[in-house]
């Protein structure tokens, strides 16, 4: 699997760059992005080549911006090694001084509840915020002895805390075979046994049922997919949706509310957004 990479250089602009960065990065996984990793002076996104088409970067807006110019070179390369890229931008996770989320070689903060990952894929830009808003959700929400499904579970983070949360059977579904893989491998590196997981997407979902579902993916995929989330509610089930911005909300929103859904919360870092809503 090869992937073109872009990188993205800040070169001016009145808009802050951390901004820029955050508006580039979402702007850029909607359109199939799906790893990125911070530089000093911009970003780097990631794209499998077969998902690779020029004038794709037309579609980013901020790209023609009067409020931000960037450099932009691209480069075809070979398997990302993701666990180096990644090392080299990730900051271990704290929520609420009772979560930790953290690589092997980072030192045990000794927390309520501590993961340990080491993924094979970009901890990138933003993944930080959403996953920090997923965890907060499920925080507030009693998962003992619920069937949960982590949908784009990437390095299975959120599948096995709520498997350390008492979740009683927990799916974990990702399209990306690094992904699978890596979300087994962590699964087994916390000790997990209630976790199975699925390679694929929504399509895998037919006749199962769950009390807590998780989608932590992008706008698009989460507004094509979501009625097959909601045929798979229990009645009272809850569903967390994460992967995009405030201004995304209202979209969101409205497709929920055609499905028959109700929004009980939200929550709000660095212009991410994670959405709580029951059937």
């Amino acid at each position: 699997m090869n992937y073109v990479a872009v990188h993205f250089k800040k070169t001016s602009g009145s808009l802050d760059a951390q901004v820029a960065r955050e508006i580039l990065v979402a702007e850029l996984g909607a359109v199939g992005f799906e790893s990125f990793t911070e530089t000093a002076e911009g970003v780097s996104a990631y794209i499998q080549d077969q998902d690779w088409k020029e004038g794709i970067l037309d579609e980013i807006q901020i790209l023609n911006s009067e409020e931000v110019r960037f450099d932009v070179n691209k480069e075809w390369i070979e398997q990302v090694n993701w666990n180096e890229e990644w090392e080299k931008n990730f900051e271990p996770i704290r929520v609420q001084e009772r979560v930790s989320v953290r690589a092997p070689f980072h030192e045990n903060p000794g927390l309520e509840y501590d993961i340990v990952i080491e993924p094979k894929m970009s901890f990138g830009t933003g993944h930080h915020e959403t996953t920090h808003l997923m965890l907060e959700h499920l925080l507030e929400i009693d998962l003992a002895g619920k069937s949960v499904l982590d949908m784009g579970c990437g390095t299975g983070i959120l599948a096995i805390f709520a498997e350390l949360r008492g979740a009683l059977a927990v799916d974990a579904i990702d399209i990306d075979p690094w992904c699978y893989e890596n979300s087994v491998e962590n699964a087994a590196r916390n000790s997990c046994e209630k976790i199975e997981v699925f390679e694929g997407d929504a399509r895998l979902l037919k006749e199962q049922k769950y009390d807590v579902i998780i989608a932590n993916i992008n706008r698009n995929i989460l507004l094509d997919d979501m009625e097959s989330y909601v045929k798979c509610l229990n009645q009272g089930a809850v569903l967390l949706l994460s992967g995009f911005y405030v201004d995304d909300v209202e979209q969101i929103d409205k497709c929920a509310a055609e499905l028959g859904l109700k929004l009980a919360g939200e929550k709000v870092k660095n212009r991410w957004v994670g959405l709580k809503y029951v059937n």
